[in-house]
Parts: structure tokens; sequence; C-alpha cells
């Protein structure tokens, strides 16, 4: 299944998340979707936007600004997806709901805060 975002809907993402960063606070999945508007399927499209800012960040070799997105439960972490996501970038290797991947998710949390990215990204 193939799943697109809008350009409208793709720069509010952008612009969400350089908020979350300028303002150095997380975003939940369910924030983000109410925020943009996503249409249905919403969450599908977001893990797949999402996805894919990670690999552009990743080959620009920048921190990941997904990493901002959590889930709303008690782990205060991205899902599991995210992981397998970052896995497959090589920027992550263990398991997704460990102490290693809450440790990784907090580094990497604290170096999108700590990184000016371009306008044009």
């Amino acid at each position: 299944m193939s799943v697109r975002i809008s350009r409208q809907h793709w720069q509010a993402l952008l612009d969400e998340l350089d908020d979350a960063r300028r303002q150095r606070h997380l975003l939940t999945y369910r924030a983000l979707i109410e925020r943009l508007e996503l249409p249905t399927p919403a969450m599908q499209t977001l893990t797949a936007a999402l996805e894919h800012l990670a690999a552009l960040d990743a080959r620009a070799e920048r921190p990941l600004r997904s990493a901002l997105v959590i889930s709303q439960g008690a782990s205060r972490l991205p899902r599991t997806g995210f992981f397998d996501c970052v896995t497959r970038l090589g920027r992550f290797s263990g398991a997704p709901d460990g102490v290693a991947a809450a440790s990784w998710h907090a580094a990497e949390v604290v170096r999108v805060f700590e990184f000016d990215y371009p306008a044009d990204v």
C-alpha cells in the first residue's frame, strides 16, 4: 500500500516539528494528526511521512526530527515502528522497548533540539 501526503500537509508537518524543536518539547502522534488534520488513513500517512523525513535527515547526516513524535502511553517513546525505521537507517540497534531504546531516543531528542536545520528542509 502506498501512502502519500499532500504538499500542504508535508509543510505543516515540518513547521510543527520546527516549532516543537524551537520550544524544546515533544508531540504525540495523536496531537500531530489532529493539528495537521490528516485525512484517513491518518496514522499510516503520518508514519510514512515521518519515516520519509527520517530517511532524508539520515542521508544528510542530521539528527532525526521524527524523534520528536512520541506515543501518548506511559513510555513517552516513539512507537516500535520508529525504532524499526532507525534500525534500517543504521542509527540504532537493539530492542525497541528497552533501556537502550529509551537512552538512544533521549540523546537523539537532545541532538534535534540543539541542531539548526536549514530553512529549506
